[in-house]
Parts: C-alpha cells; structure tokens; sequence
C-alpha cells in the first residue's frame, strides 16, 4: 500500500513508527504545512527508505491532489485538524483513491435553537455524498481512529456476538493522566478538544432521532478499569453517536468523557472570554483566530510524553438483552505511557489514536475490509480487526455488569 499521510503531528508520527516495518506497506509520504516537523519525525525513524517527506498545505485540494498523484498513493489518510477534512476528503475523491479520517467533517449549532435540535452534524458533508463514491466505486472510512474508531468496532462486535437485542450503546472515555510540570497541558489537539467539548453535545434514541443537549450534561461516575478507577464523565459531541446508529441496531447511543472539573472550567473561561471561536478576528491589523492563539500558546502535545505519566482508556459500554436475561458488557483498551514511550517513544493518547488506523490500513490492503461510498468501521467485519489488536501491542479486554463494580473510595 502507498499511503498519503497528511499531518505529522503526534498522531501522525505515532501512525509513521507504528506503520514503518509492516510488510504491507510500500511507502508512506510523511506531508505536512511544517516541513520540517516532518523531517524531525523522518529523522527520528532512521529515515527509512519506505518513506518521503513533502510540505503541504492541508486546505489546498490542488497540493494534496497533486502529491497524491506524485506519489501515486492508494490511500489518503488525514491526520489533522477536522477543520481541513472537506479539502482533503474531496482530493482523494477527485484522484480516485482510498480515504479514511480520524474525526469526522465538522458541524455547525442549529441557528436557533443550539440546546435541543441539530444543525449541521458531525459527518454530513461526508455522507451526504456518499452516492457519488459509491457510484464510482471508490471507499471513505471516517472516524477511524480510536474514538471514534475503536470504540465502534465494539459496538458493532457486540451486536454481533454478545446480545440479542441492545437498549444502549454508551462510549466512555477515562484516563488518569498526568502531566508534570504544567498547571495546564491538554494531551491532545486542542483546537479538536475546544471544538468537541464546547460544541452541544448529541444523542441518538430510535424513537427521536438525533438531538441536543446542554454542555456537560448528564454526569455520572463510570469505574475505568486497570487501576483508573472512578471517573465523573459528562456528555461531549462526538462522532460514535452519528456513526453506530447507521449499522447497529440499537435503543439509545451516547458518549461520555472524563473531563475534570479543572479541564471544565478553563474551557467555560475560553468560551466565556469568546477564545473559542474559531473565526479570525483582526488585532492590530493582523487577521487571527482566538482559537489558534490558544493553541499556540499551550505546549504542543506531541512533546509532552516523557512528562506524562498514567493510563488512559477507551471503551464501548453496552447494556441488553443475551438469551432472556439482561447483560451489560464494557469493551475497552487501556494504554500506558510508560509503555508507549518506552516501546513507541510516543505518549498514550497518540498512540492508542494512530494504532487503529495503521490496523486498518493493513485489513483494507489484505482484502479483509472492502467495500465502497462514505462507511463507519460499524460496517466491516470486528472480528478481523480485534484479532490483529494483540498483534499491534494492543491487547482489549471485556467486563461484565461494569455499572455493577465496586466503586473506590
């Protein structure tokens, strides 16, 4: 396979050492608006003969169409901000090759009425041209990372294999994370983070479709396993409730994230000061963005590894019906990053990002997944991609009655 990467940030450096040695792979064009962030991470990979650099601006359809056919890619996977995915996802429809993201197309608030109906939603510039990709026989994964990704790999392997019938398919995320050093250090892409956790969080219920609700509504403590422990999560936008609706047959979906009261209440002080916004506003003359100024001014997540320490988790908790009796299950994979940076040289969150796309990569070269139009990892086979999990270093588990565990004190 010849893979387009476009973004060489920390999940992209994380899907460059991951995917480096598989026989699979032919090449991988390691691209990015800064060239030479790409060189430092092609450097620090021993500058392998599977790989090249380039500079590209994401936003421009022409450049990336153009390195793809350079290159002659059979896949193009986006590893930036979603604020670029419309750009990059029409170059590889425009070039005839393979896409697949980790966050979906972006949405907008209902004008009028933020708290209680959709307006644009995750994902529906995508699928709403998915005849088009279909008609040409060509494929677009979205949200194929880990959450999203991952987390609906086990939704749709629940439906397969653990139930006959499910009320609720509930992703919750939790990690007990560290990072010394700093008052403040978000371990992931804050522009993505602002954009998913101030944005009205969705639900989805067969009998009401999708709908809104308020930010950080609904708070609950969930008991993370592998020594996390008791978290209070809260309802964020997320891609899982647009995507595993699509193909698993279910009553309710939501997703939960163990923020933090810390975490919170900056990110209350960041909308309530207008830092949120993502539209450029001029100051003295110059044209900016509140939102790139924020991130500009907090330490870049890729080089925060050696400074951070704990787990993190990622799991699809699952509540119905197994022959007549009621069951609830919590799929999940735990990273450590101790482990990761001592393996990978990479911090938790990235890699238990990038793992899952550089799995898919190979199921998607191997023939294991195929298949055409705008399609969720709901719509292939579980079974071949949790088997490869171990393989990659990333064993999952499972626990039964997960809302039923003793809570720490």
């Amino acid at each position: 396979m010849r893979v387009l990467l476009v973004g060489v940030g920390g999940v992209g450096e994380a899907t460059a050492r991951i995917a480096r040695d598989r026989p699979w792979l032919e090449h991988m064009v390691l691209a990015d608006a800064n060239v030479e962030r790409a060189r430092e991470v092609y450097r620090k990979l021993g500058e392998p003969r599977t790989m090249t650099v380039e500079a590209v601006d994401a936003a421009d359809r022409e450049a990336v169409m153009g390195l793809a056919r350079k290159h002659q890619v059979d896949l193009i996977h986006n590893a930036v901000d979603p604020v670029f995915n419309e750009s990059i996802f029409d170059a590889a429809f425009a070039v005839g090759c393979t896409y697949m993201d980790m966050a979906m197309t972006l949405s907008r608030p209902h004008p009028t009425d933020p708290w209680h109906r959709t307006g644009v939603k995750l994902g529906d510039y995508q699928f709403q041209l998915a005849d088009q990709w279909e008609d040409r026989g060509l494929l677009a994964l979205v949200g194929m990372g880990v959450e999203p990704g991952l987390a609906d790999v086990f939704a749709r392997y629940a439906q397969l294999h653990l139930f006959d019938s499910i009320d609720e398919i509930g992703v919750r995320d939790g990690a007990n994370l560290e990072v010394r050093g700093y008052d403040f250090a978000p371990n992931f892409s804050i522009w993505t983070t602002i954009e998913e956790c101030l944005n009205p969080p969705i639900v989805w219920e067969k009998d009401r479709g999708w709908f809104t609700t308020r930010t950080f509504s609904e708070p609950e403590v969930f008991e993370f396993p592998e020594g996390i422990g008791p978290i209070e999560c809260v309802n964020v936008e997320h891609e899982e409730v647009l995507l595993v609706p699509r193909w698993v047959d279910c009553k309710r979906v939501t997703f939960k994230y163990g923020l933090g009261k810390q975490f919170m209440d900056v990110l209350n002080t960041l909308h309530m000061l207008g830092l949120d916004d993502k539209e450029q506003i001029d100051v003295k003359g110059v044209r900016v963005a509140p939102r790139d100024v924020v991130a500009a001014c907090l330490p870049d997540p890729a080089h925060l590894g050696d400074r951070m320490f704990g787990k993190t988790c990622a799991g699809t908790w699952v509540k119905g019906v197994k022959d007549g009796k009621p069951r609830e299950v919590y799929l999940y994979q735990v990273a450590d990053n101790q482990t990761c940076m001592r393996d990978y040289g990479v911090q938790a969150v990235v890699w238990q990002t990038a793992i899952n796309p550089v799995i898919a990569m190979e199921l998607l070269e191997t023939g294991a997944w195929k298949g055409t139009g705008v399609l969720g990892p709901e719509a292939f086979d579980p079974d071949a991609f949790l088997d490869l999990l171990p393989a990659y270093g990333a064993p999952w588990g499972m626990l039964e009655n997960p809302s039923r565990l003793p809570k720490a004190a």
